[in-house]
């Protein structure tokens, strides 16, 4: 079969690349056309447009690329339209992705979508549009399944894939992982988001901090796609070491964190790292999403627990003083603990190993069932 899949940001690649892999055991003659990055390349998809192009953040960050995202999205039909897929495989991203699926629907293309967009978050009304334009949706958090439920639409809830990311990686990185070399003094890792929009946002106070904690080792995971030159104006002069595409590698080896929110929470919790969240935006953009989040948290380590489990630095919360104070706290063996137990908890709601493969397997499932109700 032919498979067009669209993943627009890092962390969907990676997610896509993995579906892609076990939808290939399922299906010997699958093909696949992608929109992502180099891991779903890796795994033999032809890729039409690399993520790269595509990360725009923040309200007034899309108003100013309205024309180019105009165009992806008018590019990528005639795309779909062209290469007849025999199913669509939308991965998060819902802004662009809600439109590609509400044209496939129309051009009777099947629509399997991968990763809920966090719909219950905000903007919960593009629910109908889900449920009008996809045939089926697979869920990675396991509280997704009782939101779509609400609304009538019965959705699979398959597990978290980072689960099988980080128990395979974390198994491979620590033997073969460089970063602490002869060094052994604690390694506290900055992770400042993968958009230069965020890691300006975060990373110089991140660097402040650590002028106060100098018996350790500031160790900086940067984001492959982002050219050194960037970094290295913002850490000019600085005492961090920068290591890219390294983040696994990092993360089994240190002692604390301090993560920008995203999906990178919840990998540092999945290897067991005490951390603290920070989050700051443009301030015109961040009083519009105050108005319309409907969560408590930012997150995903506190949205999935249901209590603050990590603490969260927002907006105005997020400063030197603040980000110190915090650091300290978690260096604390008694917070550290309660951290770590609570990470445990975590792990089991997150529905074990095994999500891409069981993603897969309900995929062509759901295929199945399509191509027997037409014939």
């Amino acid at each position: 079969m032919k498979y067009y899949v669209i993943a627009g940001e890092a962390s969907g690649d990676l997610h896509a690349s993995n579906l892609i892999r076990e939808l290939k055991k399922l299906d010997q003659n699958s093909e696949f056309r992608v929109w992502g990055g180099d891991k779903m390349e890796a795994q033999g998809a032809l890729v039409v447009k690399h993520y790269r192009d595509l990360a725009f953040m923040g309200f007034t960050e899309v108003l100013q690329n309205l024309r180019t995202i105009l165009n992806n999205i008018s590019f990528c039909k005639k795309d779909v339209q062209e290469y007849k897929p025999d199913a669509l495989i939308l991965v998060d991203y819902p802004g662009f992705n809600l439109r590609i699926a509400e044209f496939a629907k129309k051009q009777n293309i099947p629509v399997l979508y991968y990763i809920s967009p966090q719909i219950w978050a905000w903007k919960q009304s593009r629910v109908h549009k889900i449920k009008r334009d996809v045939d089926r949706m697979f869920t990675i958090l396991p509280f997704e399944k009782e939101f779509y439920a609400r609304f009538g639409c019965d959705v699979d809830f398959v597990g978290h894939p980072l689960l099988d990311v980080i128990s395979e990686g974390s198994a491979r990185t620590i033997k073969t992982s460089q970063i602490l070399k002869n060094d052994k003094s604690a390694v506290i890792a900055l992770l400042p988001g993968s958009r230069k929009q965020e890691i300006r946002a975060m990373l110089p106070s991140m660097l402040q901090v650590a002028t106060e904690f100098p018996r350790f080792r500031f160790v900086l995971a940067a984001a492959p796609s982002i050219e050194p030159a960037f970094y290295d104006e913002i850490c000019k002069g600085r005492n961090v070491e920068i290591h890219y595409g390294k983040t696994y590698e990092l993360l089994s080896e240190s002692y604390a964190a301090l993560v920008t929110s995203g999906t990178a929470t919840l990998e540092t919790a999945l290897f067991g790292v005490p951390q603290v969240v920070c989050y700051k935006g443009g301030s015109i953009s961040y009083a519009i999403a105050r108005s319309l989040v409907k969560v408590k948290y930012i997150s995903l380590v506190n949205l999935i627990m249901d209590r603050e489990v990590v603490k969260e630095l927002i907006q105005n919360e997020f400063n030197v003083s603040s980000l110190k104070s915090e650091l300290e706290r978690i260096l604390n063996p008694m917070i550290r603990e309660k951290m770590s137990s609570d990470y445990e908890q975590l792990r089991k709601k997150l529905g074990g190993s095994g999500a891409s493969a069981r993603a897969a397997k309900l995929m062509m499932d759901t295929l199945g069932r399509i191509r027997n109700h037409h014939s």
